[in-house]
């Protein structure tokens, strides 16, 4: 049985997400061992701390995970490996969100059912006796009776609700249910544990004898049952067969006639526990697949509950230059204050880099963090903080941003602004999106102009697109005076009085930044 809610003919490798979720709550809780070894980074992009770093996605993994740590690591590794996504495997994604969006309490039951049955796996605790086949027997049927009981769950989840989902995903993944998990299959699953456990109490085997009289071709068969068995246990029998009674105190014997035991059922056995491993290895892709749909559900109701907007995102491929959008907000900030906050409008279709220029603390920084974010969400198949939403799929997202210096640089801060820039070189690729904010401003400003305009130049001219917010106006005037139409100017919006409006507007680059107006607000208040 496969879920495939994420892709539609593809696996998620839920097994490492659930590991990393684990992990993450091992150390949260404070039993995490030293020796325990695990790469929490293993699957996400090579510049996973960057990008959460700089576009604050710590915040916005909280609010989706809202303490829980499956769901976090899973919105973690779909977002950050949504950019390798193409837009089929987005448009799935969306449709099967609009559904859960549609009928949150349904797949917050189904979550609720994987996560029960993973628990109940969690609690088998075979350790040393796994090498015993009796107790593997003994274990698997109790987990396979716990197993059973999740099972029942979903068949009546998708009795109930399979015709009000419409998305391919949902759709396969009811049908399935209803397939696999049919009401006679229910009954036969429930009729051989229960011959099974009575096996397990009271073995009937059948041997022949081998070379040198060793048994061979050990059988385990289904036990004669009937309802008089009680009374034939009390009553004396006349023996039917050649029959032997071990001593109490016959040790050896005990341990033979356990031997004999395990050799008889361990063929059962083990299909049994691969049984009970395939319909946990079932839960917990489930738990993983939803536990992103949970997150979106959590995110989309903190959301709307302060009355932001949200909207699909219309994607186009990659080349195509596309990107536009209105009402465009930095998600993680409005889910860091109270007030909703200020959305912006930019229609870059056609172009290749987007310079940002003006007032201090006008907003560019926000602004260029909420296209990055946006980007990612759009390429995960999620909904995105706007109005309206387009842009091309990018095959690498990069953020390349001021650094305050600390004692961990091992060299300058224009140094190490150049080693990060060589790293991002190193993995760009065509159709790649950077986002530059305040690079290259720990130099003087002609010779951080000049490194800017050659580096962005190339990235260009490689068929990478930018965005660059910048106080260095030669580099922002040099690109709008050389501009051939593919470059969008944008300006942090200021009101005469010096009261910012946090909008961005299309404008010329201005020689000032205003930085008196924050002197005067500072000195002045002080």
């Amino acid at each position: 049985m496969k879920a495939h809610l994420l892709y539609r003919n593809e696996d998620l490798d839920w097994k490492r997400a659930l590991q990393a979720a684990a992990a993450r709550e091992a150390i949260r809780t404070g039993r995490w061992h030293r020796g325990e070894d695990f790469d929490q980074q293993a699957g996400l992009p090579w510049n996973e701390k960057a990008l959460a770093e700089d576009l604050a996605l710590e915040t916005l993994f909280k609010a989706m995970a809202q303490g829980d740590d499956c769901v976090f690591e899973m919105a973690r590794r779909v977002i950050l490996s949504g950019i390798r996504g193409d837009i089929e495997t987005i448009q799935y994604r969306q449709n099967v969100l609009q559904d859960c969006l549609n009928h949150p309490a349904v797949v917050r039951d189904l979550y609720a059912a994987a996560v029960e049955a993973l628990e109940r796996r969690r609690e088998r605790r075979l350790g040393v006796l796994a090498k015993y086949p009796s107790h593997v027997l003994n274990d698997s049927i109790e987990l396979m009776g716990k197993f059973h009981h999740s099972l029942e769950k979903l068949r009546r989840v998708a009795d109930s609700h399979a015709e009000d989902f419409v998305s391919e995903g949902w759709t396969e993944f009811f049908t399935m249910l209803k397939r696999d998990l049919s009401a006679d299959y229910l009954v036969d699953v429930a009729s051989h544990l229960k011959q099974l456990k009575f096996c397990s109490e009271s073995l009937l085997l059948s041997a022949a004898l081998g070379k040198a009289n060793k048994g061979r071709d050990y059988v385990l068969h289904q036990a004669p049952y009937s309802r008089w068995a009680w009374l034939r246990s009390i009553l004396p029998q006349k023996a039917r067969a050649y029959s032997f009674w071990l001593d109490p105190r016959d040790e050896a014997g005990t341990r033979a006639l356990s031997e004999l035991r395990d050799r008889g059922i361990s063929l059962v056995a083990a299909a049994l526990g691969q049984s009970a491993d395939h319909v946990g290895n079932f839960f917990g892709m489930l738990q993983a697949e939803l536990a992103f749909y949970v997150g979106c559900l959590n995110l989309h109701e903190q959301l709307t509950q302060k009355g932001e907007p949200v909207c699909f995102p219309t994607p186009a491929a990659a080349g195509e230059r596309r990107q536009s959008f209105r009402g465009l907000y930095d998600v993680g900030l409005t889910l860091s204050v109270d007030r909703r906050v200020v959305g912006n409008d930019a229609n870059a279709d056609e172009k290749d880099l987007v310079m940002i220029t003006g007032a201090n603390t006008g907003g560019k920084s926000t602004f260029l963090r909420s296209v990055g974010i946006a980007q990612l969400m759009m390429q995960c198949g999620m909904f995105v903080p706007a109005d309206a939403f387009s842009s091309s799929l990018c095959d690498g997202l990069f953020t390349h941003y001021k650094r305050e210096e600390d004692t961990g640089m091992e060299s300058g801060k224009f140094d190490e602004e150049l080693s990060r820039m060589s790293d991002i070189v190193d993995h760009v690729k065509r159709h790649s999106m950077v986002l530059f904010n305040e690079s290259f401003a720990a130099t003087n400003e002609r010779e951080g102009s000049e490194i800017a305009r050659q580096i962005i130049t190339a990235l260009l001219d490689s068929g990478v697109s930018a965005l660059c917010v910048t106080h260095l106006y030669e580099l922002a005037h040099g690109f709008y005076e050389r501009s051939s139409g593919n470059v969008l100017f944008l300006r942090a919006g200021r009101e005469a009085d010096g009261a910012r409006t946090f909008k961005l507007m299309e404008g010329e680059p201005l020689q000032t930044s205003y930085g008196e107006d924050v002197y005067t607000e500072v000195f002045h208040n002080a």
